[in-house]
């Protein structure tokens, strides 16, 4: 059952909030009563959202358009949300756009991965997280992805920050679960995103960006999930698909997972 979101309140923080899931989970909270902060680098999508979201719920809006491989963007959207008593942080950034070897991609690429999906992220919660503890009440939901269960070609950087936030979204569930402050790692499976229909367009595998990817869970099945399970941390999966990909791999050791996440991985790219 949903659990009521407006104990968290009264502002969310949502970044990654342009489109895709981070837009999706604004538009649930902001549904639900909750202000909403949105993140993203484009400054015109991020008033559009916004906007829509004011006129359909009559919430209270505030936007900040951050890159987050940049030195101090965590010190930039915590001086957006100065003065504000952010009750809630979805942390969606950090898909991956190129899908390339290690070696075939550059190193600054592998750097903004991490950036953005491991340093970021733990710098925000380490701020925001102790007036939530204060308030006695919080939710902080970080999205993972199954890529993170274990390394796997095309994905080493991505794979590896996506292992980093499961294991720091579970130790931390672990520190706040008395305070609280709820925590969840929400690990995604295939997704439909426009980061995902780009991808897969680019690739061939669809015919044009209008079409759902094969597979694909839609996003509002990601802020069912996670809504529905805020209580349920540390680990939260979403879909068939990511909970079997989990059990299987667990029933192996770890260089057998490896090896069938290699052999999956260039099967589907026809290696």
């Amino acid at each position: 059952m949903t659990v009521d979101v407006g104990k968290y309140g009264p502002w969310a923080l949502i970044v990654g909030a342009s489109d895709g899931v981070g837009a999706a989970f604004a538009e649930a909270l902001a549904a639900r009563g909750l202000n909403v902060v949105l993140v993203a680098r484009r400054q015109q999508l991020l008033d559009e959202v916004a906007a829509g979201i004011a006129e359909r719920y009559g919430v209270r809006t505030r936007t900040a358009a951050v890159d987050l491989v940049e030195p101090g963007a965590a010190d930039m959207l915590l001086q957006a949300v100065d003065g504000l008593a952010i009750g809630f942080l979805v942390y969606c950034a950090g898909a991956d756009p190129d899908f390339k070897p290690f070696l075939a991609n550059t190193i600054s690429a592998a750097e903004s991965m991490v950036q953005r999906n491991c340093v970021v992220p733990m710098q925000l919660c380490h701020a925001l997280a102790p007036q939530m503890v204060q308030r006695g009440a919080g939710a902080i939901v970080i999205l993972g992805s199954g890529a993170g269960f274990v390394g796997g070609p095309n994905m080493v950087a991505y794979g590896a920050s996506k292992a980093f936030g499961m294991v720091f979204a579970e130790a931390l569930w672990s520190e706040l679960q008395h305070t609280g402050v709820d925590v969840i790692g929400l690990i995604l499976g295939k997704t439909d995103t426009p980061a995902l229909r780009r991808l897969e367009y680019e690739r061939g595998q669809i015919a044009s960006m209008a079409d759902v990817p094969a597979g694909a869970e839609p996003v509002e099945q990601v802020v069912t999930a996670a809504l529905d399970n805020l209580t349920n941390g540390p680990t939260v999966y979403v879909g068939d698909q990511v909970t079997g990909a989990a059990q299987l791999l667990a029933s192996l050791g770890r260089n057998e997972s490896v090896a069938f996440m290699a052999q999956a991985i260039n099967a589907a790219m026809g290696k």
